[in-house]
C-alpha cells in the first residue's frame, strides 16, 4: 500500500486536517483521501491557552478526515505558526579535516553546527530551533557558486545559516494537544514553509518572491531565493482585524461585516468608499510591515515573482491591488495545486498549510526521496524535490 501522511494546521479560529496518499505516478500529487474541518478552541494569537480545548478541535477535525478517508490516523505533521515563530541567522567555520584539502560532508555539518553554536543565547532561550537551512558557503573566504561545496579544496570551510526557532511551550503544548486528540506527531514544520509547497512555483522560488499567508490573527511572510527560503517573518494582525474594523466603522454587526469583506452585497445602504477605505487602511498598515521588513534584508523591490498571497484572508476583496501599490511588486492570489486539490473542493488558499503538510511527510523516507527528481513538484506547481534532499541533511 502505497504511503499515507496527515497533516495537521491548527489555526486560532479553524483546525484542518488532510490525509493523503503517494501517488503509484511520481509525476502526480498526493491523491488527498480526506478532509476534516473543525472549529478551533483553546488558542489565541497561534499559542495553546488549554490544551484540553484545542485537544477537543482537532479530535472533530481529525475524525471528520478519518471518516471521509476511511482510515484511522495514528501519527501526522503538526504546522507550527503563530507569533513566536522567528528566524535568526548565524555564520560558522570549520577546518577541513582531510589531509588532502578536500571538503566533505562532515566537515558541511561541522561547519553549520559551529554556526549554531554561534547564536546568541538571547535568539534560543526557551526557544526550539525547527529547521536549520544552510544559504551560503565560502571555501577560504571565496564564495562557493551552487549550494554545495563538497569535492571542492581548502583550508576552511565556512557557512551562512538560517534557523527558523518557535516557543518551545508552544511546541510542546500543541503536541500534547494532538496527542490528546490519539494522534502521535511525526515531526513539525513551519507553517510558511508547508505552505510555499502547494502555493509557489519552482521559478517563483528560483527567482526570488515573498509568500504572504493572511491568518486570522496573523500575517506571515516567507522570502525565497535560489529555490532556498531566506527569510521569515510573522506579524500581530490578519483578517480578523479587517472585519472588526469595518464593524465598528459602519455600526454593523460583526457577520455583516465579515461578508462585506469577502465582496458580499447585501443590499444595505453602506457606502462603497467608506468601506474601501476602511479595509484599505488596515491591509495597507500590513502590508507596510511585510515593505519594511524587506527593505531590512535588502530585497524591497529586488524579487522578480513577487509577492503571492495565500490563507483566508486572501479573499478580501482589492487586496491584491493594495499589496502591489505598497510594496511595490507584481501581486497575485496562490491558487491551490491543480488536480487533487480542485476535486476534493480545497476551494481557497487557507488549505494550503494542511496539504503542504502531507508532502513534507510523502516525501520523508529515502526510498522516495530518490524517485521523486523534482518531476513530482512540477506537477504540483512547485518544486521541493531538490530542496528537500538538499535541506533533510541539515535538520535537527
Amino acid at each position: 500500500m502505497n504511503k499515507i501522511a496527515t497533516g495537521i494546521d491548527v489555526g486560532t479560529y479553524h483546525v484542518k486536517v488532510v490525509i493523503a496518499q503517494r501517488s503509484e505516478d511520481s509525476k502526480q500529487p498526493p491523491h488527498i483521501l480526506g478532509t476534516g474541518y473543525a472549529e478551533s478552541r483553546g488558542l489565541r494569537h497561534g499559542y495553546t491557552i488549554s490544551v484540553q480545548e484545542a485537544a477537543r478541535g482537532i479530535k472533530a477535525a481529525l475524525r471528520q478526515a478519518e471518516s471521509a478517508a476511511r482510515i484511522k490516523v495514528k501519527e501526522a505533521y503538526l504546522g507550527i505558526g503563530g507569533e513566536g515563530l522567528d528566524e535568526a541567522l548565524s555564520r560558522g567555520e570549520a577546518v577541513v579535516e582531510r589531509g588532502d584539502s578536500e571538503v566533505t560532508e562532515r566537515d558541511m555539518q561541522r561547519a553549520i553546527a559551529a554556526s549554531e553554536q554561534a547564536l546568541s543565547p538571547a535568539l534560543v532561550l526557551n526557544r526550539r530551533i525547527i529547521h536549520t537551512i544552510p544559504l551560503r558557503w565560502s571555501v577560504d573566504g571565496t564564495r562557493v557558486l551552487g549550494k554545495n561545496p563538497t569535492g571542492m579544496k581548502g583550508q576552511r570551510v565556512a557557512v551562512e545559516t538560517l534557523f527558523i526557532t518557535a516557543p518551545a511551550r508552544h511546541i510542546e503544548d500543541l503536541s500534547e494537544a494532538v496527542a490528546l486528540a490519539g494522534v502521535a506527531v511525526a515531526d513539525v514544520i513551519a507553517s510558511p514553509i508547508a505552505a510555499s509547497f502547494v502555493t509557489l512555483t519552482k521559478m517563483q522560488k528560483r527567482v526570488g518572491c515573498v509568500l504572504a499567508n493572511i491568518g486570522s490573527e496573523t500575517l506571515s511572510i516567507a522570502v525565497f531565493e535560489d529555490d532556498l527560503p531566506i527569510s521569515l517573518k510573522v506579524f500581530p494582525g490578519g483578517s480578523a482585524d479587517i472585519g472588526g474594523d469595518i464593524a465598528l466603522g459602519l455600526k454593523i454587526p460583526l457577520e455583516e461585516a465579515e461578508q462585506l469583506k469577502h465582496g458580499a452585497v447585501l443590499g444595505a445602504p453602506y457606502s462603497r468608499r467608506k468601506l474601501d477605505d476602511i479595509v484599505s487602511k488596515r491591509v495597507a498598515g500590513m502590508f507596510k510591515l511585510v515593505e519594511a521588513h524587506l527593505k531590512k534584508i535588502g530585497k524591497d523591490e529586488l524579487l522578480p515573482a513577487g509577492i503571492i498571497l495565500t490563507g483566508g484572508g486572501s479573499g478580501i476583496t482589492t487586496i491584491t491591488d493594495i499589496a502591489q501599490a505598497v510594496v511595490r511588486l507584481p501581486a497575485r492570489i496562490a491558487p491551490l495545486a491543480a488536480g487533487e486539490a480542485g476535486r476534493m473542493q480545497l476551494r481557497d488558499g487557507s488549505w494550503a498549510v494542511a496539504y503542504g503538510l502531507t508532502i513534507w511527510g510523502l516525501t520523508d523516507r529515502d526510498e522516495y526521496e530518490v524517485g521523486i527528481d523534482g518531476s513530482f513538484g512540477e506537477a504540483l506547481g512547485q518544486s521541493m524535490g531538490g530542496f528537500w534532499r538538499f535541506l533533510k541533511k541539515f535538520l535537527p
